[in-house]
């Protein structure tokens, strides 16, 4: 309601507004942006650059590529080889995608690594160690200690209570 009636109040047309997301009617000047930016920030909201967005979901898009196509085992560091892939440096990309998502790139990729993790298990084709070796993990125990951190149960729990505890990809 806050938002709905800033944007009134300044004569533009809220054609939808969400939870994070506001569709306008008009198009906005750079000016008539600011003050609208000034005046959500008085009510604690905060403007979101869609750049800043996108940056972000490139990064989603290397790392989900990295783990899907089995291209874990890095031969240099994740943030190396992000800030390569991004031609950014690689703590600024950090910091942004902390802001967004309230979670570091790393813990993304561990997410992501593990919900890997819980499809091979389902899919029931490779053993632990086999599964241990194509993501890069230094051990069969990294990833087990790893794997019930994030989920609360052990790979052998997990493979015997199946699929229903998986998420999609695009979901985390």
């Amino acid at each position: 309601m806050a938002v709905d009636n800033l944007l009134l109040e300044a004569q533009f047309t809220p054609v939808k507004i969400e939870l994070g997301e506001v569709d306008i009617k008009e198009e906005l000047t750079s000016a008539q942006l600011k003050a609208i930016e000034s005046k959500l920030q008085k009510i604690g909201f905060e403007l979101l650059d869609n750049q800043k967005s996108k940056t972000v979901d490139k990064i989603k898009t290397i790392l989900i590529e990295l783990v899907q196509k089995h291209d874990a085992n890095l031969q240099v560091p994740l943030s190396a080889y992000i800030a390569e892939k991004m031609q950014m440096d690689y703590h600024a990309l950090s910091l942004l995608f902390s802001q967004l998502e309230s979670t570091t790139i790393e813990q993304y990729f561990i997410h992501l690594k593990i919900e890997k993790v819980k499809e091979l298990l389902v899919y029931d084709e490779l053993s632990l160690k086999e599964i241990t070796f194509q993501l890069n993990y230094s051990s069969v125990a990294h990833l087990s200690k790893q794997f019930k951190k994030v989920t609360g149960l052990t790979p052998t729990h997990f493979k015997a209570t199946g699929a229903e505890r998986r998420k999609v990809i695009d979901k985390i």
